[in-house]
């Protein structure tokens, strides 16, 4: 018989860790996004670690600004960004705070509010594409700058909260190289994931984008 997952919030001490501990950790916890049609909840699959100050490919490596100012926040807030001109991205920022480091949520599972995601994922052809990837899982939950420092810790009332869920047990967790990061960012196996989930991304190595002539 398989365990209900835990509903019981995350604490802020939860987040208040090395970057290094808390991603891992995240595996198989449960996202909810609250919206006016209902809730929709994710089983995380698949995160990467960004360790601010320590790590070319963090948003925060050279310093504070208007952008990535959550980052430098309490522990257990979100960060939202804006990339490519069309994509937002979701974070849960760790360690102290003072000292810049994040989470990028990379995949899910929707485990509810199956039908509002589909919504905002009509290219999706199967359900375990719906939040196959950072901007998909965003889009899929309806994440976007507004949410930018909201508190995954705080009240019931937040449009997004972390519960407990069922954590990954070890064996089954998997580290690689973070997708798309170039340079010296590029070297850290950064990147986990559940082994065999059908929701995890592909791994893609960076690619430098050309510029049109």
């Amino acid at each position: 018989m398989i365990a209900a997952p835990d509903r019981t919030p995350l604490t802020r001490d939860f987040f208040d860790r090395p970057v290094l501990d808390v991603a891992p950790d995240l595996l198989g916890r449960l996202l909810v996004r609250a919206t006016p049609d209902g809730p929709i909840e994710l089983r995380l699959t698949e995160v990467e670690a960004y360790d601010g100050p320590n790590d070319p490919g963090s948003h925060a490596y050279r310093g504070r600004t208007a952008r990535n100012g959550v980052m430098f926040g309490p522990p257990g807030h979100v960060y939202v960004y804006f990339t490519y001109g069309m994509w937002h991205c979701m974070n849960l920022v760790c360690g102290p705070e003072g000292r810049p480091s994040g989470v990028l949520l990379r995949a899910g599972e929707v485990t509810e509010g199956v039908d509002l995601a589909r919504k905002r994922r009509l290219s999706a052809r199967y359900d375990k594409e719906l939040a196959k990837g950072p901007a998909r899982l965003a889009t899929a939950l309806g994440v976007d700058r507004s949410l930018d420092g909201a508190d995954a810790c705080g009240p019931e009332a937040s449009p997004l909260t972390m519960l407990t869920g069922s954590p990954v047990p070890s064996d089954q967790v998997r580290n690689g190289p973070r997708t798309g990061v170039s340079g010296d960012g590029g070297v850290h196996p950064w990147r986990f994931w559940i082994a065999d989930d059908p929701t995890v991304s592909p791994y893609r190595a960076h690619a430098p984008r050309r510029r049109s002539t």
